[in-house]
């Protein structure tokens, strides 16, 4: 009889560890990082993400949004690295910031390499993005799903920009990213590295004259407008999000909830993608909220593009075999056989 109980007590154990329900390896909460504030599309994506998997897991798996860069004190470009070591469990991402750590997410930072939405899809969802992927993966993050920053788009308080000289002598503001430091420079600008919290007090102050980011994502929502009044549409880069999750959380998950954890990722980052793209195609409809806002709004033509494409030549000899020569090639092929 005792043998009997034993076997039936161990039985019904295995089943328990078995069942998505069982977590005794989950933690009471995880943090998730965020460099930005809560209102944002991109703070909207990871609270998003945080409740959804809340819900689709019945409170087996509850996260905890650290926005405005809380777990990096400030240095945003660690934020890959606190995934890996297991600082923070989840982080919605830029590219940008984690190049720092993994140089091929740099592609996504090439000047003018994305002429459009549909160039960037063909890369993210083809081969050369699921080599990004597989290569982030072996170093330690998991990426669950793609959000979207946007194309970064440039403003300033001094004069319209048309051309590469009209970038002569100003202080722009971009990410602590060298790759940003040698774009800048090579189109005649003073790069200022610096994290967006010290970038709106220097715009206040007048002691930055411009900056770069997405329009939808940071330059409406932060109404950029109070500060500068040129903007010029260039898509000169653009910025995907990645929804990731380090090594050693995702391991503590059942295959059941590592499931939900993609699925539900794939579902807001959609989401946050149309919000990003929003009144950013066609029409450009977002762009009256610029205008009405007070700013001069410069769409530059393919014709004024190809001066600074031939300004930014050097960027790609040097960063090119940064990236990987064969991965730009492939990013290449894909992005041209999107236009076709």
């Amino acid at each position: 009889m005792r043998k009997l109980l034993i076997g039936v007590m161990a039985a019904l154990l295995a089943l328990a560890l078995a069942s998505p329900g069982w977590s005794v390896d989950y933690k009471k909460q995880y943090k998730l990082s965020v460099v930005v504030g809560p209102n944002s599309p991109w703070g909207q994506l990871g609270q998003r993400f945080a409740d959804e998997v809340k819900k689709a897991t019945q409170g087996r798996i509850e996260i905890k949004c650290f926005f405005a860069g809380k777990l990096f004190a400030g240095k945003q470009t660690n934020e890959f690295m606190l995934l890996r070591q297991g600082v923070a469990d989840f982080a919605v991402g830029s590219t940008i910031n984690w190049s720092a750590q993994m140089r091929e997410l740099n592609l996504f930072s090439m000047p003018f390499l994305f002429p459009d939405y549909k160039a960037l899809d063909a890369v993210k969802y083809g081969r050369a993005g699921r080599i990004l992927l597989e290569r982030i993966e072996k170093n330690g993050v998991i990426c669950l799903g793609w959000g979207e920053n946007g194309f970064r788009e440039i403003t300033n308080r001094v004069r319209a920009i048309e051309k590469p000289a009209d970038l002569d002598g100003l202080k722009i503001r971009a990410v602590g990213s060298p790759i940003f430091k040698d774009t800048f420079a090579a189109l005649g600008a003073n790069p200022v590295l610096m994290n967006w919290g010290d970038a709106l007090t220097a715009f206040q102050q007048g002691t930055v004259d411009g900056q770069e980011n997405p329009v939808n994502v940071v330059i409406i929502p932060y109404k950029i407008w109070q500060y500068h009044k040129f903007a010029t549409i260039w898509h000169y880069v653009i910025d995907p999000l990645i929804i990731g999750v380090g090594q050693k959380t995702w391991q503590q998950f059942s295959q059941e909830d590592q499931a939900i954890l993609r699925r539900v990722a794939k579902e807001v980052g959609d989401w946050e993608i149309g919000v990003a793209r929003q009144g950013l195609t066609g029409d450009m409809a977002a762009l009256k909220t610029l205008r009405d806002g007070g700013m001069q709004v410069t769409e530059l033509t393919p014709e004024q593009l190809r001066a600074f494409k031939a300004k930014v030549k050097p960027v790609w000899d040097k960063w090119t075999p940064e990236i990987g020569e064969d991965l730009v090639k492939m990013a290449i092929q894909e992005i041209e056989a999107s236009r076709k």
